[in-house]
């Protein structure tokens, strides 16, 4: 999730910063008087944490070996991101597919930015449910479900709305807090089809 400077929420897909919907307590109590530590910046500039992350996107410390965060920015066709996305849950990556959600979030026309968002909230909420996050897990599938809702009459790109739908519900029905979900095992279908149809708003959307 990318968060705003001082910020512990994604500013896209409204999901909780890793660290702060953990669930964990904090390794340490915060010096007030300790010099604040540099922001980690990437090539341009921009705040964002160079800390190396496991599979589900949770921090490591520095220097551990980690798996590679998605590149923002990418330019990607509404079928590519949704390929893109496919294959990183398929592999048990869900918060490596939310990056790629969250990419397609920013670059859709405004009809369609609560589809792409509620996906990257699903993508965030099999996250949390895969680190054993049951509450966090509940409410961004919750969330996200709510957003791609109303897209189910007119689905576009193949979406499988209902299918993600029942998914959601059947995902929720099992986070009980006894332990995490397998990532890649619990990985939703995102299209029914390879067709990718054009999204054309209903006349109360317009």
């Amino acid at each position: 999730m990318r968060e705003r400077p001082g910020s512990a929420v994604c500013e896209h897909c409204g999901a909780g910063a890793p660290d702060a919907e953990s669930g964990g307590v904090p390794d340490r109590v915060p010096d007030p008087f300790a010099a604040p530590r540099r922001r980690d910046r990437d090539e341009e500039g921009r705040a964002r944490s160079a800390r190396p992350r496991d599979g589900l996107g949770r921090p490591l410390p520095y220097g551990s070996p980690g798996v590679a965060r998605q590149p923002e920015g990418v330019p990607r066709t509404p079928a590519q991101s949704l390929t893109e996305a496919q294959r990183l849950l398929d592999d048990g990556m869900p918060f490596h597919a939310h990056e790629v959600l969250e990419d397609a979030w920013k670059a859709a026309p405004e009809a369609e930015r609560e589809l792409w968002r509620g996906l990257a909230q699903l993508a965030v909420g099999l996250t949390h449910a895969a680190r054993g996050n049951a509450v966090g897990g509940t409410a961004l599938l919750d969330r996200g479900a709510a957003a791609i809702a109303p897209y189910a009459d007119a689905a576009p790109y193949g979406i499988d709305i209902a299918g993600l739908l029942a998914w959601a519900r059947e995902l929720t029905g099992r986070l009980t807090g006894s332990g995490a979900v397998p990532a890649a095992e619990s990985a939703p279908r995102l299209r029914t089809t390879g067709e990718a149809t054009e999204y054309r708003p209903t006349g109360d959307e317009v």
